[in-house]
């Protein structure tokens, strides 16, 4: 065949691909909407998916945060008809001893234990200066009794010339105002005298009563200051001890001033001391419902310490219902003692902190003479840090465990 009768491409048209086909706007809206919906799905799975993981931590944290406790009823005890309290024991008087001149020290006498009467020198404070000061000052008390004597003598020579005109009235009246100026610089001079006279006294540490020597803090050489916060000895008068003990408010109207009181100590076993009760705050205390009382003990043996704890007998009206429980339940706080109970609330099973009164104690279980009923559930071994409101998780004696918790 030839050229001539092959067909001719269009012009313009060669070396062009075919023409596409527009996409209309509906399928473009539908496909924008399908991907919309497919991203919408993956997220919320993603979420739920979170949400999930959330919920089910917070079940198990719920399910773990509270203690473990194990509980069991108090049991009953034999009625009786006194009490036992904690009491602190305290020297009759105690008195840290300052410095009221500054200087040096030069000297101390009396070491920490050491019994000294009223009266005895603790030690000696060298103060040149104080010394110094008070040469100054009688010096110028010299002066001014001089001074006053002159102007004393002008004075009444004065006073007899004026009756025969020989003088002025005027000189007169100066000269006795003189002497009246003079003798109250005299009088100024001497108080003056005196009190640096007594500051030197400082320079001498005195017991101020019979006691014992219980903190040394200064050495010799060492610089005291008048003004200074630092005690230099520590005495307590332990021939006589006070005892100071909080009485519930149930027993408030058995406690009589001059009642006698025993008095027992972990370090004499077997050994019953005998006190006073000599005074009460006569007002019950609003926070922890008990009356402070002292109780005055002697100690002239010197075999009780100040700062020691003593169990407090006291005789009341007969208790017919005690509890018995363990020595480990008990949960000493600030104020007073108590005990871990276990109720049901509506937010699920809490501890409740209960004050208790104390009985009998023989180290391994307690007597409670009030605060608690029949009925109660104790925990045996209460945490440290448990506090009223707590969610805890019982577990009975037998080992079965109840989600009380949650």
């Amino acid at each position: 065949m030839s050229d001539e009768s092959k067909p001719n491409p269009q012009p313009g048209l060669e070396g062009q691909a075919p023409e596409e086909k527009p996409i209309s706007p509906r399928a473009a809206l539908i496909g924008v909407a399908i991907a919309l919906f497919v991203a919408c799905v993956l997220a919320g799975v993603g979420i739920l998916a979170r949400l999930h993981a959330r919920t089910v931590l917070a079940q198990q944290t719920w399910a773990l945060a509270p203690p473990t406790v194990t509980v069991a009823p108090p049991e009953r005890g034999a009625p009786v008809d006194s009490i036992a309290l904690p009491g602190n024991v305290t020297a009759y008087t105690d008195s840290p001893i300052y410095a009221q001149v500054s200087g040096y020290l030069t000297h101390w006498y009396y070491d920490i234990g050491a019994h000294v009467k009223k009266g005895a020198l603790l030690a000696t404070i060298s103060a040149p200066e104080v010394d110094q000061e008070l040469a100054q000052a009688k010096a110028d008390l010299v002066t001014a009794e001089a001074n006053a004597s002159n102007a004393r003598i002008q004075a009444q020579r004065y006073t007899q010339l004026v009756k025969s005109k020989a003088v002025s009235q005027l000189d007169t009246d100066t000269l006795v105002s003189q002497a009246a100026a003079t003798a109250a610089a005299v009088r100024s001079a001497q108080a003056n005298v005196r009190r640096l006279q007594a500051l030197q006294n400082f320079e001498k540490i005195y017991a101020p009563f019979t006691g014992v020597i219980t903190a040394r803090n200064v050495d010799t050489g060492q610089l005291v200051t008048a003004d200074s916060s630092t005690e230099l000895f520590h005495m307590q008068a332990i021939q006589t001890l006070r005892v100071y003990t909080d009485v519930p408010q149930l027993y408030s109207n058995a406690i009589k001033r001059g009642m006698k009181i025993a008095l027992t100590f972990p370090e004499f076993p077997g050994e019953t001391f005998e006190g006073t009760l000599v005074r009460t705050a006569d007002a019950i205390d609003p926070v922890s419902r008990t009356l402070l009382v002292e109780i005055d003990v002697n100690n002239r043996d010197g075999k009780l310490l100040p700062g020691a704890l003593a169990d407090v007998h006291f005789k009341t009206r007969p208790i017919a219902t005690t509890f018995i429980v363990p020595s480990a339940a008990l949960i000493f706080r600030r104020k007073n003692v108590k005990l871990g109970l276990v109720v049901n609330t509506k937010q699920g099973t809490v501890a409740r902190l209960v004050p208790v009164i104390i009985g009998e104690d023989d180290g391994v279980t307690v007597q409670i003479v009030s605060g608690l009923k029949a009925g109660d559930r104790v925990i045996q071994a209460p945490p440290d840090a448990l506090i009223t409101g707590e969610r805890v998780t019982v577990v009975n004696p037998g080992g079965d465990s109840g989600q009380g918790g949650r």
